[in-house]
């Protein structure tokens, strides 16, 4: 996601070329942004920290990642990397950025380099929480008041394993959080290059749409499709 928020543009988790390690990315990839103020890490899995397209990236920008992942991105170039734990709040432009709890594996592999996940609230009169992935977790319900939270609801494969959530979980906590917007992230993107695309690739957010419905209909539920972009 770009996100743009009184002038302060902030990208999260980029992966900017055709594929990953064995993920081909379906459509063309994203152009790459211009005029950044930072770039925002959620944790160090390959689909969300790709080396290779964070190369693609002025090496004075700004980067925002989780406790233990500064060394790996300064040996990529980046000079200007910052180390938050859950609970940690930063500035960038003015502007608030705390990071947050995530429930997700901490590990990067095939080496072992390990850092806790985290997802980010930015902004501080119209708040925006990024998620980055992660299960359901006791005090999502302690993020509000938030104006939109981006959840993620798929991956990359037709079944998900622990610290992930699927449309039902990300309605519950949608449910939990009660932000003004929901929009569904984490779909559509990626798939294994010898899995063919079927409903588990693009049901998803539909689902997401409709349960959320049901378990909180005072929440609006916006659906992107990957490149489209919304104004509030």
């Amino acid at each position: 996601m770009l996100l743009e928020l009184g002038g302060v543009r902030l990208l999260t988790d980029p992966v900017l070329r055709p594929g990953v390690a064995y993920l081909r990315r379906h459509g063309p990839p994203p152009e790459v942004p211009g005029r950044l103020h930072a770039v925002l890490i959620s944790h160090l899995h390959h689909d969300h920290l790709d080396i290779p397209s964070l190369r693609l990236l002025p090496r004075e920008v700004p980067v925002l990642v989780p406790a233990g992942a500064a060394r790996l991105l300064r040996k990529t170039g980046f000079a200007e990397v910052e180390e938050l734990l859950p609970g940690d709040t930063t500035k960038l432009g003015g502007i608030p950025v705390t990071a947050t709890r995530a429930d997700h594996s901490d590990r990067r592999l095939p080496f072992g380099l390990r850092a806790p996940p985290i997802g980010f609230v930015v902004g501080g009169d119209r708040p925006v929480y990024f998620a980055g992935d992660t299960d359901l977790f006791p005090g999502m319900e302690e993020l509000r008041p938030l104006d939109m939270a981006l959840l993620p609801v798929a991956g990359w494969g037709p079944t998900l394993g622990p610290g992930h959530m699927n449309a039902e979980r990300a309605a519950r906590a949608a449910a939990m959080m009660r932000p003004r917007t929901a929009v569904p992230i984490h779909w559509g993107t990626l798939h294994p290059r010898w899995r063919s695309r079927g409903s588990w690739f693009v049901d998803p957010p539909h689902d997401f749409a409709a349960q959320v419905a049901a378990l909180a209909p005072e929440v609006e539920v916006r659906l992107l499709t990957p490149g489209e972009s919304l104004d509030l």
